[in-house]
């Protein structure tokens, strides 16, 4: 292996589940009409899409999606060939007082807004995936009386499915703990790519894969390279391959090269272009603990040691990381403990070491994997859809 940058590939890992040319659309059923707002952040909208092309190949359904201009979703949606209505509507969690109270003040008319994008195409059934736009989208489809579900993927809740949660029809969740916040909760799990639940066991000496999400993880680009010849000493025929983000690449190949690793033991990447590939090449993985990458983590079988980002909202990351260790499928270290010497050396060592332990964490991880997390979600929502259209036949 060398130490050189791979392809740009915008958000690593979507494209199979974001082609538009991946789903051929079947004759739109007008029976079933599913509206699916929120965004922001790819934990958000990818799984929407997800979830929008299992409505459109198991039942023709016509879906639109409603979203903000600031979200991911104003690119990724319309790539994905799916109608987007865009809203106004501003964060309210982690920010100061002054944007509290502007998006507070704007809320009663981002709810309206949505109110008449309701009206206007009339669904069958909402589904909200967190994000801005989803607080005021299932709020006014709940003032209108239409079902309405929420997907919520981490042990803790977000701010928009906590206010909404008790009285929306179902909640598709991914960890047992968030069924607290929710009157009618199924463990659906995250809509991850079939393709990670059938990778093939690693094979040879010992592969590390840090990935630090889409944007890089600081952090990761600041440790690893300083522990790197004490952890390419202590485990003998060890490889690493380092996802450290588009703007982080020339200074995380820079650190590596002044450590004075070995540079054909370690590879520096901004993106990944296959996530699947390099997840069956990894005998262990160190990476952040957001709910996609967990999930990914559990369906393709991965020992993890996670990092959960200490200012994630609601501290979710260390909420979703906790799950996962007490599952028996990872490890999980603290930001601040990264500042101990040798921490992270030590549990690096100990878990490539001991292939053992790796081999149990492995198959503890696919207990906590959740197939077909997109059907299954649409399939609740084309049922809520249904009861609403007898309920109404029958009055």
């Amino acid at each position: 292996m060398k130490g050189t940058g791979g392809s740009d590939h915008g958000i690593p890992g979507v494209n199979c589940l974001l082609s538009a040319d991946h789903c051929e659309r079947r004759t739109v059923n007008s029976e079933l009409k599913v509206l699916i707002a929120g965004g922001g952040t790819g934990g958000h909208i990818i799984p929407a899409i997800a979830v929008a092309r299992a409505l459109v190949e198991r039942y023709g359904a016509e879906v639109l999606m409603v979203g903000t201009a600031r979200g991911l979703e104003s690119r990724l949606v319309p790539e994905a060939g799916f109608p987007l209505r865009l809203i106004e509507v501003g964060p309210l969690k982690s920010v100061s007082l002054a944007t509290r109270l502007r998006t507070l003040s704007r809320l009663p008319a981002s709810i309206s807004d949505c109110r008449s994008i309701l009206r206007e195409f009339r669904p069958g059934a909402v589904l909200g995936v967190g994000g801005y736009a989803s607080g005021p989208a299932t709020i006014a489809a709940l003032w209108l009386k239409i079902p309405t579900m929420v997907y919520e993927p981490n042990a803790m809740p977000g701010f928009a499915n906590r206010i909404v949660g008790r009285r929306v029809a179902r909640a598709a969740i991914n960890f047992p703990a968030a069924a607290h916040w929710f009157r009618n909760a199924e463990i659906t799990g995250v809509p991850v790519r079939p393709e990670f639940f059938s990778l093939p066991a690693p094979e040879g000496p010992p592969h590390l894969l840090v990935f630090g999400g889409s944007l890089g993880a600081r952090l990761f680009n600041t440790h690893l390279p300083r522990l790197m010849p004490a952890l390419l000493c202590a485990v003998p025929g060890l490889t690493v391959l380092h996802q450290c983000g588009e703007h982080h690449l020339d200074v995380t190949i820079e650190a590596y090269r002044a450590s004075g690793a070995d540079p054909a033991c370690w590879q520096v990447r901004p993106f990944l272009s296959d996530m699947a590939a390099e997840f069956a090449r990894a005998h262990l993985i160190l990476s952040r603990s957001g709910a996609t990458t967990v999930a990914e983590e559990a369906a393709a079988g991965k020992p993890a040691l996670l990092v959960p980002f200490a200012a994630a909202t609601d501290d979710h990351q260390r909420r979703n990381a906790q799950a996962m260790v007490e599952a028996g499928a990872a490890t999980m270290i603290e930001e601040r403990e990264m500042e101990i010497p040798d921490r992270l050396l030590a549990a690096l060592t100990g878990l490539l070491s001991d292939p053992a332990r790796l081999e149990a964490m492995s198959a503890a991880a696919r207990t906590q994997a959740h197939p077909g997390a997109a059907e299954r979600i649409a399939d609740q929502l084309a049922e809520l859809a249904k009861k609403q259209r007898s309920s109404g036949l029958a009055g």
